[in-house]
């Protein structure tokens, strides 16, 4: 769970998993570039409109309260670890 967390791409995850982690990474970092060829990627990894919809809303939620939490100095509850700061921790 650590190295899925902490690099995502140097997990050994299944090729549906990856592809949806390259689309929420590209939706989260430049979703100006998103088109429908990532839309059929997913598709042709076995996510029907359903999950892709789900995936979207989920990805979305998730930028937007990581955003609303950073502007307003939020600090994240003692329960969260703090994986990009120990990134050599175990599972």
């Amino acid at each position: 769970m650590h190295q899925l967390c902490s690099d995502w791409h140097r997990a050994d995850l299944p090729p549906a998993d990856r592809a949806l982690c390259a689309f929420a990474e590209k939706l989260t970092q430049r979703p100006q570039d998103s088109t429908a060829a990532d839309i059929d990627q997913l598709r042709q990894h076995g996510f029907d409109d359903r999950g892709i919809h789900d995936a979207v809303q989920i990805i979305g939620f998730f930028n937007y309260i990581n955003r609303v939490a950073e502007a307003l100095g939020v600090e994240p509850e003692s329960f969260i670890r703090p994986w990009e700061k120990s990134a050599a921790a175990p599972d």
